[in-house]
């Protein structure tokens, strides 16, 4: 024991070089089985919001995101032993961007040890507690700090440039998009694209709680929100126009954040919606098709305002253009496949015309947050 702690003492001592970066492929393997992660906890939401008798901790979709978080966490450290039997200690044996993942492995395991307990003694969530859980949280955390890796590592890795291509920008995309899954997770209570079409354009068309109504709402499902699946109750008005405000922040916010790093390659808002969607998606069975389609559809128009805009950091009357085109694109879209594969416009006009406006003003305001006015020069 004496003989171990003297040697994790002599590995803690920095031994000074600088921190390098690890290879683009590198990071592209991180973010492949980061998929490998995320995608085991996407089947694990499933499960949690479609079985009915959850029993015990040790399942197969259980197995998938642990088995995901092993191979995700041993690529971590690889990398950082590799430094080490370079001759490397210390900080300068993790590679810049790393070093948030590595230290998230073993709290994230602390965590998983602890949901199993609180599976044994509490029992197995199946409703809106799952949200809310500590150790939940705890594992939500720490999994995002993992999975985000590529793109802390490529943040201010050289020869990427502020035009990097897809390619190279690639796996930020995929940790970041994973990321926002996370997310959008823990706030299904306020997701809107687990409505069905016909439960959006019937709660669009009544003010008041539109009560039952056929083939619109949740059914049986546990912690499944209204409109979700093929049950007997549709979402009220204000339950989908609350959940669009939710979901715009929640889908829009990263996209901004990586704008105004790069002027982001064609392509790249797309590839993280077809990602982003991927949770609602799983958590309703994909009963929800046409609404995840209409995300992936904004995100090539998204593509495309960026394209002619070249919205950036330098450039903040673009960037504010695209926050709120972009957010008024996505939600006219969403209405319009909802009345087109929901049985027609919904009959309050004031819902669905002003809907994609406040939309688009909510993305105008987080562009204008997260790009603000330059401060005044003050002087002396």
């Amino acid at each position: 024991m004496a003989f171990a702690t003297a040697g994790l003492r002599r590995f803690m001592v920095d031994t000074g070089e600088p921190r390098g970066w690890v290879s683009p492929r590198t990071d592209l393997v991180m973010a492949l089985l980061g998929i490998w992660f995320g995608v085991g906890l996407m089947i694990d939401a499933w499960a949690h919001g479609n079985l009915t008798e959850l029993e015990t901790f040790f399942t197969p979709w259980h197995a998938v995101f642990y088995s995901g978080f092993i191979v995700v966490s041993g690529w971590i450290i690889w990398q950082v032993w590799g430094n080490v039997r370079a001759g490397r200690q210390g900080l300068a044996a993790v590679p810049t961007g790393y070093l948030a993942g590595l230290v998230a492995v073993p709290a994230f395991a602390a965590f998983g040890f602890a949901d199993m307990m609180w599976h044994t003694v509490l029992g197995i969530e199946t409703g809106i507690d799952i949200f809310f859980s500590p150790s939940h949280l705890g594992l939500v955390v720490t999994m995002l700090l993992i999975i985000t890796t590529p793109l802390r590592s490529l943040w201010n890795a050289p020869g990427v440039g502020a035009r990097p291509s897809l390619g190279r920008l690639l796996p930020a995309l995929i940790g970041l998009a994973f990321a926002t899954t996370l997310v959008s997770l823990f706030l299904t209570y306020g997701n809107a694209l687990r409505f069905r079409p016909e439960g959006i354009v019937q709660a669009f068309s009544m003010l008041r709680d539109s009560g039952p109504g056929p083939g619109t709402g949740p059914g049986p499902a546990p912690g499944a929100g209204p409109g979700a699946g093929p049950g007997p109750v549709a979402p009220s008005a204000d339950r989908v126009a609350v959940s669009m405000v939710v979901t715009n922040v929640i889908m829009l916010s990263p996209v901004l954040f990586l704008a105004r790093r790069w002027l982001l390659p064609f392509g790249s808002v797309t590839v993280m919606y077809a990602i982003m969607v991927l949770m609602p998606g799983a958590q309703t069975g994909f009963r929800n098709v046409p609404m995840l389609l209409s995300f992936v559809a904004a995100g090539f128009v998204s593509d495309l305002l960026i394209r002619r805009l070249r919205p950036s950091g330098d450039r903040r009357a673009a960037y504010w253009a695209f926050a709120g085109l972009s957010a008024f694109a996505t939600w006219s879209l969403y209405l319009g496949v909802a009345s087109v594969a929901g049985g027609g416009l919904p009959t309050v006009p004031e819902l669905w015309t002003g809907a994609p406006v406040i939309a688009g003003l909510i993305g105008l305001a987080l562009g204008a947050l997260l790009l603000p006015n330059p401060l005044p020069t003050e002087r002396v």
